[in-house]
């Protein structure tokens, strides 16, 4: 429709009924922009380029390397040590990873200046400075509100 029916229609309503129609208020009430389709400064931005400054701004580099570092952590370590160890999180400059076993944290605890090295090498972001790994905990054996004191049972477990 054009500008010049648009402008006769609410006229002849406003004469006719003494109202403006509620669509009417909500554009007069508008201020319009001065905004044409290629202005300067309406060029397209890549998402590459948006979401680098949104990451920026929040300062998300460093959670985003810890999850860059969890999801590569079978090619840092290989197959094998990682199905049996996963990295748990990242707390104050140490990493720690939970075994499946106390012999592979053990073995993992021989060889984790090489594992370090990798990581230090391919995340330096991070600036990890040291890995704890972690054998499986024992399971508690408390049921219930109530409960003895006491040792437990005696048992080794992983």
């Amino acid at each position: 429709m054009s500008d010049y029916a648009q402008d006769f229609y609410q006229l002849m309503l406003k004469s006719v009924t003494g109202r403006v129609s509620y669509d009417q208020k909500k554009l007069s009430k508008k201020t319009k922009s001065n905004s044409q389709p290629f202005d300067p400064h309406r060029d397209p931005i890549k998402l590459s380029n948006s979401l680098d400054e949104v990451i920026g701004q929040y300062d998300w580099t460093n959670q985003l390397a810890q999850a860059e570092l969890f999801v590569s952590w079978q090619d840092i370590v290989g197959t094998d040590v990682a199905t049996a160890c996963k990295p748990n999180n990242i707390e104050h400059l140490t990493l720690h990873v939970d075994c499946s076993s106390t012999a592979w944290a053990t073995q993992m605890r021989l060889m984790s200046h090489q594992v370090l090295s990798e990581i230090n090498l391919r995340y330096p972001d991070l600036e990890i400075t040291e890995i704890k790994f972690h054998p499986p905990q024992a399971p508690n054996w408390r049921k219930g509100p109530r409960s003895v004191p006491g040792r437990g049972p005696r048992d080794t477990y992983g």
